[in-house]
């Protein structure tokens, strides 16, 4: 089954077309321009240059969050647009697992991160053996030194990825010799990872473009703000 990819969950975005495993193709930017302006014209030329017309897409997969509340939304909303017209199941992705299948070549505990500012993370750990990927923890955002503390439980290489790999790291590595950071070429979430994460489901897995949501694990800034004015009423 050919699988549609799609992530735009941070400052980079990315479209790939992936078929029993197999990368068809990939695009990747990360020019600082909006994902309003990059997203579609990646997911055609992902289309083209695989020579794949969306008729023979089996399922669109988009990473659904954590992640940046802008670019969720329009990841999804790219989603839910294409697999609409064609009736295409969709998958939603937690953004931290796809970002796991960069280290699928490492036997290591996957520390994926993303900076949720305010010296918080949205993080998610993963055990990876042999190629096979399990997740450990749910996806949560929690302070640095909350997670520095949970990684304390496992004695294997654990290594950072994500956007806040660098941040993370940095603070935590003087306390656990184990800890380790992907450089920069595998550092963050890519639309072959969501294919990939998606290549593990299974068709009871699939849900209609109409049941794709966001899933943001806390407010956005401005509902929060607005929530504390209340709460201080």
């Amino acid at each position: 089954m050919k699988i549609l990819g799609i992530d735009s969950s941070a400052k980079s975005a990315s479209a790939a077309v992936t078929e029993n495993g197999k990368i068809i193709s990939s695009f990747y930017i990360n020019t600082g321009l909006t994902h309003s302006q990059t997203l579609m014209p990646m997911i055609d030329s992902a289309l083209k240059c695989a020579d794949v017309k969306l008729d023979d897409i089996g399922l669109i997969a988009v990473n659904k969050g954590p992640g940046s509340f802008t670019g969720v939304r329009i990841g999804v909303a790219a989603a839910k647009g294409l697999a609409d017209v064609r009736d295409i199941p969709c998958a939603g992705i937690s953004t931290l697992e796809s970002m796991a299948y960069n280290l699928i070549n490492n036997d290591c505990i996957a520390v994926c991160v993303m900076d949720a500012r305010c010296n918080q993370v949205y993080t998610a750990l993963f055990d990876i053996s042999d190629k096979c990927i399990n997740r450990l923890t749910d996806d949560e955002a929690i302070s640095i030194d909350e997670l520095g503390k949970k990684l304390k439980n496992y004695k294997k290489s654990k290594i950072f990825v994500g956007d806040g790999a660098e941040i993370c790291y940095n603070k935590l590595r003087n306390d656990d010799k184990e800890l380790r950071i992907a450089s920069d070429s595998i550092r963050y979430q890519n639309a072959v990872g969501v294919c990939h994460a998606a290549e593990k489901l299974s068709g009871e897995d699939y849900i209609p473009a109409s049941a794709l949501v966001p899933e943001y694990l806390r407010l956005p800034q401005a509902e929060r703000e607005l929530k504390a004015k209340k709460d201080l009423k």
